[in-house]
């Protein structure tokens, strides 16, 4: 089976949410109807991770056929996740602990882990407000390594 990765990345905080939903929903509609199996790589960590979990769970009930997943991937073990198992397990296809990550210093954990995403994905989903911060610097390894990147708070600012 030919396994396409997406993952997804941006700023603590957002704005513009709903027209960055709608961007999503026709992105995910279109990987979904168009690949023989996605799964989405997420982190969790800000508002445009939630709203982007929220908007993949819609999209995989809505146009797929068993064919995308749902992966929440985690930098270590947090008490929340450990305390939370279950529910994340019904949330979440798949939830996953970075082992790079785990064993990487704390305070460079996250950084170690969405590395680690951008290496696995094909395609790197982001929204970038401003140059500065660990969503920004993600997206430049991503570059640097290659992948293909869109960023939807961009392709928003072209529209507008």
């Amino acid at each position: 089976m030919d396994i396409y990765t997406v993952s997804f990345f941006g700023h603590r905080y957002i704005e513009q949410g709903a027209l960055i939903e709608e961007r999503l929903d026709t992105m995910l509609h279109d990987l979904i109807t168009q690949k023989e199996y996605v799964e989405f790589l997420i982190g969790c960590d800000g508002e445009f991770d939630l709203l982007a979990t929220s908007t993949i769970k819609r999209a995989i009930r809505k146009y797929s056929c068993g064919n995308a997943r749902l992966v929440l991937v985690l930098p270590y073990m947090r008490a929340e996740y450990r305390d939370n198992e279950k529910s994340y397990l019904d949330y979440y296809d798949e939830v996953e602990i970075c082992e790079e990550a785990a064993n990487a210093y704390y305070k460079s954990a996250i950084q170690v882990r969405n590395r680690s995403m951008v290496d696995r994905s094909d395609l790197v989903v982001c929204c970038i407000h401003h140059k500065r911060g660990g969503a920004y610097k993600t997206v430049r390894y991503a570059q640097r390594q290659g992948k293909e990147v869109v960023d939807v708070f961009e392709e928003i600012e072209k529209d507008q």
